[in-house]
């Protein structure tokens, strides 16, 4: 049981004992003291003076008189500060928990809950390699995944591959037309990359191909369209030319971006790429094999990748393999009155009632759209597990998709629809702005992952730590320790929901809110630990005097851990567990460095007393477990030595 617990369960005990009211453990609120108070935790009293019939000072004096007397082993002393009811924590409970817990590598774990959870992260592309962006998603996914493990939950890692689609076969025609029979053997290009710059080659002639199209719109020359579409590109080109239009750049270049989109359609190797994508829903035999052959690639380059970044998955789910579950939903949905369909045989739902839209589920030719197939996903998934929750790792450009998939599924009875459970998470961006994959202008995950451990070798050499004892081998290790560390701590310190730049130079410094700075501060101690060397009896070892502040300061906040991965989970959020390491780090470097006339007060190996190593030694022990654990959370290794 943590402290707060234990306050709590004391308080509601007091409260029963004096003012025979029943409250719950849940109506005590108690925060950290603020510091110009004596005390370590607060209880705010104004909630209980309705039955106490006393003044706030009045009522919080009873309150601690009873605490003390009842409880000295927990709350030795206190002081009130209008409604507010300051307790001084016994040091005797400290030291305890230090001697309790200080072996402890699995700190914060908590015991199994029965509960299940399926985490969809990564979610790639066919069509190109790992990016930037998707490097925020997997860190995310996986670190969700360690923290919801460390509360109790058994969880599920599944991967929910796009591996099929008009982008994959832009890959595909650009293969044919200009790859001359070029493999990742024959290149020595990794498989993914030599995908993806294929997918750019297309996009390429698809941009040379418009420009004469476009040309001929913006003279309002129609011949390459007909129809409706016609209609459209002429309401465009008359806004285009209106002056309150030529006035508004913003306005301007959206119609623009219209007109470029219809254009590119109309190039025919957009044509050629529509037909190969009917070629592959029918199932066309050549098609096919060219197909398996390049997502083939892509695979192998994605597993090289995933185990450089030491991200897993449990399950693997492929598009090709779900895109047409839905339709049995919908068949059900048809039946079942929730669902209609229009004129052109297309089926909707109709969400206007819930401030929502009409949303297409089947188009009139009977082909699926996403939310189709995310519908018999959602069943499949939860077919294969039963899980209670279904966490979605996506960026927030698909918020309103997944509020709507929830509630079809609500519609439809879904038993899986009340776990449904979008991560959100704002785009990543670098110091240059945003990166755009038709231009080719994506920062691919493989190179971010070579100049981060580049720079972790330039700075760890800059920084003019001794080397010397180190082997090629553990060099090597230390720089991607280091640099993969910082860039996972950089992304997952901001709360997932903003958006952020990422800046390689500042994630690595050994100074700053990063990653090294944490992983510093354990190879410190654990550098501390082998000087010292082992201790005879200090398991068994119980400091019975008082705590000096420091040390009592290490050890509240190494006991506040489960509660910061509690609120982890309730957040949905890793920043929460980043922000606490960074702290953790920051207080142990006080506690190292602070001196007196020179001389170190927290001393382990000039410690005043033999009793006084000891405590010093478990209390840096603990420190050193809490922080590899808080970093494991985050997929983070820590080096011994640095």
């Amino acid at each position: 049981m943590s402290v707060v617990q234990s306050i709590r369960t004391a308080a509601v005990a007091a409260i029963q004992s004096l003012y025979g009211q029943q409250v719950t453990e849940g109506d005590i609120s108690i925060n950290i003291t603020k510091p110009e108070f004596e005390g370590e935790y607060t209880i705010v009293v104004f909630p209980f003076t309705k039955f106490s019939r006393q003044k706030p000072e009045e009522t919080g004096q009873r309150i601690g008189d009873h605490l003390v007397a009842h409880h000295p082993e927990l709350i030795v002393r206190f002081n009130v500060v209008k409604g507010f009811l300051n307790l001084v924590i016994n040091d005797a409970y400290w030291t305890q928990f230090v001697q309790q817990h200080y072996t402890n590598r699995n700190i914060g774990v908590q015991p199994a809950n029965g509960k299940k959870v399926m985490v969809e992260y990564s979610s790639p592309n066919t069509n190109k390699p790992l990016h930037l962006g998707h490097l925020r998603n997997n860190f995310l996914g996986y670190s969700i995944s360690e923290i919801l493990k460390a509360n109790g939950f058994e969880v599920i890692k599944a991967n929910l591959v796009n591996d099929r689609g008009i982008h994959i076969c832009k890959s595909m025609l650009a293969w044919q037309l200009f790859a001359h029979g070029d493999t990742p053997a024959s290149t020595g290009i990794k498989g993914d990359h030599l995908v993806g710059d294929y997918y750019v080659k297309f996009e390429s002639v698809v941009k040379e191909q418009a420009e004469p199209i476009i040309d001929r719109v913006l003279e309002s020359d129609f011949r390459d369209f007909e129809g409706a579409e016609t209609e459209k590109l002429e309401k465009l080109v008359n806004a285009l030319h209106k002056p309150e239009v030529k006035e508004d750049k913003e306005k301007a270049a959206k119609i623009m971006d219209d007109i470029k989109e219809l254009s590119r359609n109309k190039t025919e190797i957009m044509q050629q790429a529509k037909i190969m994508l009917q070629q592959w829903e029918a199932g066309n035999p050549e098609v096919r094999e060219l197909w398996a052959t390049m997502n083939g690639w892509v695979y192998e380059g994605f597993n090289q990748t995933y185990k450089a970044l030491g991200i897993d998955f449990d399950k693997m789910y492929y598009e090709s393999e779900t895109y047409l579950l839905g339709k049995d939903l919908v068949e059900d949905g048809l039946r079942k009155g929730v669902l209609f369909k229009k004129e052109d045989n297309s089926v909707w739902i109709d969400l206007t009632a819930d401030g929502l839209d009409e949303k297409l589920l089947l188009r009139g030719d009977g082909t699926s759209v996403y939310m189709t197939q995310d519908l018999g996903t959602a069943r499949l998934k939860y077919n294969d597990y039963h899980m209670d929750e279904s966490i979605h790792v996506v960026a927030d450009e698909q918020n309103y998709h997944f509020k709507v998939l929830q509630l079809i599924l609500e519609k439809l009875g879904e038993p899986s629809a009340p776990g449904i459970h979008h991560l959100s998470y704002g785009m990543v961006e670098l110091p240059h702005g945003r990166m755009k994959s038709r231009e080719g202008t994506v920062v691919d995950a493989d190179d971010m992952i070579v100049e981060m451990v580049n720079t972790a070798a330039e700075k760890t050499k800059e920084s003019g730590k001794k080397l010397t004892d180190f082997s090629d081998d553990e060099l090597q290790l230390l720089y991607e320790t280091v640099g993969l560390g910082a860039m996972k701590f950089f992304l997952l310190r901001v709360d997932p929901k903003k958006k952020m730049i990422f800046n390689p130079e500042e994630s690595i410094d050994l100074h700053g809110f990063t990653g090294p700075f944490i992983q510093y501060a354990y190879a410190r101690i654990r550098s501390i630990l082998r000087e010292v060397g082992p201790v005879a009896d200090l398991e068994t070892f119980r400091y019975q005097g008082e705590l000096l502040p420091l040390e009592k300061e290490l050890i509240i906040l190494n006991e506040q851990f489960p509660g910061i991965l509690a609120d982890a989970y309730k957040e949905m959020s890793p920043a929460v567990v980043a922000n606490y390491a960074f702290q953790l780090a920051q207080l142990f470097n006080s506690f190292y460095a602070e001196k007196v006339d020179g001389v170190p007060t927290y001393s382990i190996l000039r410690a005043a007393s033999e009793e006084k190593k000891k405590l010093r030694l478990q209390i840096i022990t603990l420190t050193a477990h809490t922080i590899a654990q808080s970093m494991k959370m985050l997929g983070i290794r820590v080096p011994e030595r640095m």
